[in-house]
């Protein structure tokens, strides 16, 4: 554990942990959030989980309900819709830039992103391959270089993260970013920005795929 993380307030790490079993979906959509059983389960008082649970609403990954417990938010078909408008006009713009603006440390951040997604997509890890997918889009992100657009990125992560964790197309979503890791690297925009229509589709694809089988019968 490093110093900054020692006196990290508790609420940080709780709400990290809560955030990546939603992401991951270990907490199913709809599922309860109760403060005194999260409590119980992580070994700490019931103000930082309260602290944690209100951040995560913020975050629009959890609903609040009366009192002290919440449910994990069950995005609705038009919820999905909306993200995958914003999600779609962002990243068109951020990988066009990235491609113009990319820096030598820059592409080795995002080829180590891509190196750890297609470990884990070839040994079938697909939790930590939709973790690694989702670096690889924030950090395209900082490639860009724009303030204001990494801002609205934060704004949104943990819903976009949500967003790109609903494939289990992990190859294919890999082999996709490789060719878009080397149009960036080459600069080349046109050609980027191509790919990244193509790999738009792709994820709308998937992810209906991945709501078909996954939906409750």
């Amino acid at each position: 554990m490093t110093a900054a993380e020692e006196f990290r307030p508790e609420s940080d790490r709780i709400t990290r942990t809560l955030r990546d079993q939603i992401i991951d979906g270990t907490r199913a959509p709809g599922s309860k959030l109760v403060e005194r059983e999260i409590a119980a389960e992580l070994n700490v008082s019931r103000l930082p989980v309260r602290d944690a649970l209100r951040d995560l609403v913020a975050e629009g990954l959890v609903t609040p309900r009366p009192r002290t417990w919440a449910v994990v938010r069950e995005f609705s078909a038009s919820d999905i819709s909306d993200l995958i408008e914003v999600r779609s006009a962002l990243e068109i713009l951020a990988f066009r830039l990235a491609a113009q603006r990319r820096t030598r440390a820059g592409l080795a951040k995002l080829r180590a992103d891509l190196d750890a997604e297609q470990s884990a997509a070839a040994r079938g890890d697909g939790a930590t391959a939709r973790r690694a997918a989702a670096d690889f889009h924030e950090t395209v992100t900082e490639l860009a270089d724009n303030a204001l657009l990494t801002e609205l990125e934060g704004t949104l992560r943990s819903r976009m993260r949500w967003l790109l964790g609903q494939h289990d197309a992990f190859s294919a979503v890999a082999e996709e970013h490789e060719e878009l890791y080397r149009g960036i690297e080459a600069r080349d925009a046109e050609r980027v920005e191509e790919l990244a229509l193509r790999h738009l589709e792709t994820s709308r694809n998937t992810a209906a795929e991945h709501r078909r089988r996954t939906a409750p019968e």
